[in-house]
């Protein structure tokens, strides 16, 4: 009886959801299972095969994890700010997300650069080719989250302009939606790549 309370309260909580807060999850959870299936594939393929080359994780893997950390933070911030009807500070906060995100971005390639200088090649030695391809993977996510705070950036300063905008802006539960899920989903990134970086870590 307690187990069919539970399941019916799960799907209605899962009835209530908007479709784009189901769209996000559904996303997450496929994303999730893309990185879980390669990470284990990443292990099985001789997690330690780098070690023997006297090798060290990129240099700029190392600056780009401290910025992305960096970079929840700032995303922490904006749903703070947005609560507080602090418009202003939370198109700052948004802003340095984005440019954190590029700053990872950039240099993710230059890691990419280094690891080749190594030695390490994308044809290379199996576990060195998924330091390319779970990055990769990785960047490409990202960047979707990168490009809606493109959009809403855009729309931030629409409303610095227009008072009627900021009114609808700090009421409307959609638009509080749709900031709770562009920090949830920055956070989940932020957790991917730490998970990754460990792996990574451990691989050298």
């Amino acid at each position: 009886m307690g187990d069919s309370n539970t399941s019916s309260t799960f799907l209605q909580k899962m009835e209530r959801l908007h479709p784009y807060e189901m769209l996000l999850y559904l996303g997450m959870v496929s994303s999730g299972l893309i990185f879980l299936f390669l990470t284990a594939a990443f292990l099985f393929s001789g997690l330690h095969q780098l070690a023997g080359f006297n090798k060290h994780i990129p240099v700029s893997f190392l600056i780009s994890t401290f910025l992305l950390v960096l970079s929840g933070y700032t995303a922490t911030k904006m749903r703070l700010y947005y609560q507080e009807e602090r418009i202003p500070e939370l198109e700052s906060s948004l802003r340095n997300t984005f440019l954190l995100g590029i700053a990872f971005t950039v240099l993710q390639f230059a890691g990419w650069k280094e690891l080749d200088q190594m030695g390490v090649s994308f044809t290379g030695i199996p576990s060195g080719s998924f330091l390319y391809v779970l990055s990769g993977i990785h960047i490409f996510h990202l960047l979707g989250a990168m490009v809606f705070a493109l959009i809403l950036l855009y729309q931030l300063r629409k409303t610095q302009e227009d008072g009627i905008r900021r009114l609808i802006l700090v009421t409307n539960p959609f638009e509080k939606m749709r900031i709770r899920l562009f920090t949830v989903y920055w956070h989940f990134m932020d957790v991917i790549w730490l998970i990754l970086f460990l792996l990574f870590i451990l691989s050298f």
